[in-house]
């Protein structure tokens, strides 16, 4: 594209100003010979004009002007000079008087028209240039013919010298501007570099390249573009690749999940089946078989819970936020046996909008979650309050804390901060991938705030109400 564009304006250029230099020298040549012309014609008028009155003058004085013409005719001869002109005159069409070469003379002689008029020609003769102005005497002396020449050699050389000097200017204009040009174009063009350079970057996998942006005409907002492009391209590929790598974890995760339950249950079984058990030891047998098969039936029943929260709408309405909390600590009351762990439930708003039942397992996860991280003496503190224009209900606890790395991967399914702790306890990793998917039906925001041996804090945010 840059070898078009070079070579379409230079073709241009070279052929407009040359077109031009060369209408500039027609007009000059034509000038120059106008100018010889009209020269050549006012001399001849007043050679004609003066010799009539010579003639008539010799006649007067009853002198025959035949003897006479040559003497009459010579002081005309040096009128301009510098020998450049040349003066003939004819009788009847045959020469009787010659200032120059009586040869150059007749080959330069045109016959004049008859109604008076002047004839003027321009003739080359041996590498010279004449103009040549011929006409007839007025009556009484038509019979006479005066030719008047005129050496316009030196104007139309210095015409010549001045086309050629223009042309050669022309030459190394068209250089210069050729040069001019190619590094024009190569500043112009260098984004165009730049910008396929870097799409064949990003192509091979450098999604990080981007083109560097200097200044403000149109190549640049089309640079902007470009940088924005990529990284929207940038921004794609990360969320795929993230996406990718979830669900390879969450395959991962819930690989392990069923790898262990599944063992337990197949060990206890073929135990079961080749060993001689007493009472005591079939009962804790199936007692194992019984934990790890509620443990695959809550796996199942969490992500069934997860896909139907994915899928369906849910109903909102007005709960009280006392109700909601009191329903938590019933449910609660079998988990905190034995252990002492206390909680406390605080309120400064009424009412919240949404699912009774979502919201109570919702809360009841986080607490669970809460109960865990706590050791012996432990206090956990669940609120509900208005915190700039928006209600919130938060679950604080001063357990073990996470830390950022273990904080902004907890929602994931399947994850496990501490596997042996959570798989002890009964945890699937599903509990807050439901709280988070619960929270966005509900056009809420979950967040966590957390340090090591600092505790932690959940808190809802509604967004809409």
């Amino acid at each position: 594209m840059k070898q078009r564009t070079f070579l379409t304006t230079l073709a241009l250029f070279l052929l407009f100003f040359n077109l031009g230099i060369f209408i500039v020298s027609v007009a000059m040549f034509k000038d120059t010979v106008k100018r010889a012309e009209d020269r050549s014609l006012g001399e001849h008028y007043f050679i004609a004009s003066a010799l009539i009155k010579d003639i008539k003058a010799v006649e007067s004085r009853g002198t025959k002007i035949d003897g006479s013409l040559s003497s009459l005719l010579q002081p005309y001869s040096y009128l301009s000079g510098d020998n450049k002109v040349g003066l003939a005159f004819y009788k009847n069409n045959q020469l009787i008087y010659s200032s120059k070469d009586t040869d150059v003379q007749r080959s330069n002689f045109l016959i004049p028209p008859s109604n008076g008029n002047r004839l003027v020609t321009i003739r080359k003769v041996d590498k010279k240039t004449y103009v040549i102005v011929s006409g007839k005497l007025p009556s009484p002396y038509a019979s006479y013919t005066l030719v008047y020449q005129y050496d316009t050699t030196e104007a139309i050389n210095s015409w010549s010298d001045l086309k050629n000097l223009l042309f050669i200017a022309g030459f190394v204009l068209s250089v210069l501007l050729a040069l001019g040009l190619l590094l024009v174009l190569n500043r112009i063009f260098r984004p165009l570099k730049q910008i396929t350079q870097t799409s064949k970057d990003i192509a091979n996998g450098a999604y990080e390249t981007r083109l560097s942006i200097s200044g403000h005409d149109e190549l640049t907002e089309m640079s902007h573009s470009f940088n924005y492009m990529a990284e929207e391209i940038q921004r794609h590929m990360t969320e795929l690749k993230d996406a990718a790598d979830k669900k390879q974890q969450f395959v991962d995760n819930f690989a392990h999940e069923l790898r262990t339950p599944l063992t337990a249950i197949y060990g206890y079984a073929e135990y079961m089946q080749k060993a001689v058990l007493s009472e005591d030891d079939r009962l804790s047998a199936l007692n194992y078989i019984m934990s790890e098969s509620r443990r695959l039936q809550t796996v199942a029943y969490q992500l069934l819970e997860l896909a139907n929260l994915q899928n369906n709408q849910i109903t909102f309405e007005e709960l009280k936020v006392s109700g909601l909390f009191e329903a938590v600590r019933q449910t609660l009351y079998g988990k905190l046996s034995g252990k002492d762990v206390q909680i406390e439930f605080h309120s400064q708003i009424e009412t919240i909008r949404g699912d009774f039942c979502l919201m109570e397992s919702m809360l009841i996860n986080l607490l669970d979650n809460a109960i865990r991280a706590c050791s012996k003496g432990g206090h956990i503190i669940v609120n509900a309050a208005k915190e700039a224009g928006r209600k919130t209900i938060s679950v604080r606890d001063n357990g073990k804390g996470m830390t950022p790395e273990v904080l902004a991967q907890i929602t994931e399914p399947f994850y496990r901060g501490e596997k042996s702790r959570n798989r002890s306890d009964g945890g699937a990793g599903l509990g807050l991938s439901l709280c988070k998917q619960i929270t966005s039906s509900h056009n809420a925001e979950l967040s966590f705030s957390s340090r090591p041996g600092e505790g932690t804090t959940a808190k809802i945010t509604f967004t809409t109400q």
